[in-house]
């Protein structure tokens, strides 16, 4: 009876250049019993993406960056259908028509249909402005002053060594005076206008959308919707009534968590069907439909049942959310 092991990618954190942060999940089981119990073995870390100076009049500050918040999701291999075999995509010229090596490959820019003028890395890394090394703080705004719309990925912003006391200066100075910072620090080939804060896990550093990558939003009739009173007030104390302070801990997704379940269902060789969505009815009566909620959040919660899932020879189907046909293991 002989042990196999299995390394299921669970993690959505993929392989980035200079931008790793990665889960590995790894299956055991016994050949001839199928696979066995899941044991889980994370390994995450924070890699640097940016090492410089940052400039505070004529202060210097060394610091680094690391990736604060990324996205998270279950990722699929590409198999071919017949053998389950994962596939490559191989980098085909046409005009050779062959396969070539990634040593052959350089980056062009299209000026014209099929045009191109071509660039090296060596080139590009001439062309680097000074903030790709030194941040310079330009100016300090009130953060409430920023529309949250311009904000883009979130970094954690650490001294480096010799930089702790002009650091903490920093940063204190921030939290008494209720500013944050506006700066230009150029990485992955792009300089980034930033906005930093302090916070309870330290310095906290934002890459923002330049304005003129924000998208008009399409037009609306609102402004010519009358509303009455009574409605507004109702509509005020269902949010007074749903009001409670922000806990992010406890927001999961769902989808992930159904795709998790109906991969431990699928190894465990168990049926996966189908539970139809909600009805959503129209709302006719805006009045009667905002004293019903009230009602309804006034009413003593019911706690749903607690369902044991059973082993894998005793177990019914296991419900995902209906989207698309059947998906049986």
């Amino acid at each position: 009876m002989g042990i196999y092991t299995k390394e299921i990618d669970l993690h959505p954190c993929r392989w980035r250049t200079n931008l790793s942060s990665r889960n590995l999940w790894v299956a055991i089981g016994f050949k001839d019993k199928g696979p066995g119990k899941l044991w889980q073995r994370s390994f995450c870390m924070a890699s640097t993406v940016w090492k410089g100076h940052l400039t505070f009049g004529l202060i210097s500050i060394p610091v680094r960056l690391t990736t604060a918040a990324r996205s998270e999701r279950i990722s699929f291999n590409q198999l071919h259908k017949e053998c389950h075999t994962r596939v490559k995509q191989p980098l085909f010229c046409p005009t050779h028509n062959r396969i070539i090596e990634r040593s052959e490959v350089v980056k062009g820019y299209e000026y014209e249909k099929d045009q191109y003028v071509l660039f090296t890395e060596e080139e590009l890394d001439k062309i680097e402005p000074p903030s790709a090394k030194v941040a310079e703080i330009l100016e300090f705004v009130k953060l409430g002053e920023v529309d949250p719309i311009y904000f883009d990925a979130s970094y954690y912003l650490a001294p480096d060594e010799g930089g702790a006391k002009a650091y903490q200066l920093l940063m204190s100075a921030l939290q008494e005076s209720g500013y944050a910072a506006i700066a230009k620090l150029t990485m992955h080939q792009r300089e980034h206008i930033v906005v930093m804060r302090p916070s309870s896990k330290g310095m906290m550093l934002h890459t923002m959308f330049y304005s003129n990558e924000i998208r008009a939003a399409e037009s609306s009739s609102t402004d010519r919707i009358e509303l009455k009173d009574q409605e507004k007030k109702l509509a005020q104390q269902l949010i007074e009534n749903l009001a409670v302070p922000f806990e992010p801990q406890k927001y999961h997704d769902a989808y992930q968590d159904n795709v998790r379940a109906m991969i431990a269902a699928k190894l465990k060789g168990q049926e996966v069907t189908e539970v139809a969505p909600p009805h959503m009815a129209p709302v006719i009566d805006l009045m009667e439909a905002l004293k019903k909620s009230l009602a309804e959040r006034q009413a003593p919660a019911k706690k749903p049942p607690v369902r044991a899932v059973e082993p894998a020879a005793a177990a019914g189907p296991v419900a995902v959310p209906k989207k698309g046909k059947k998906a049986v293991g």
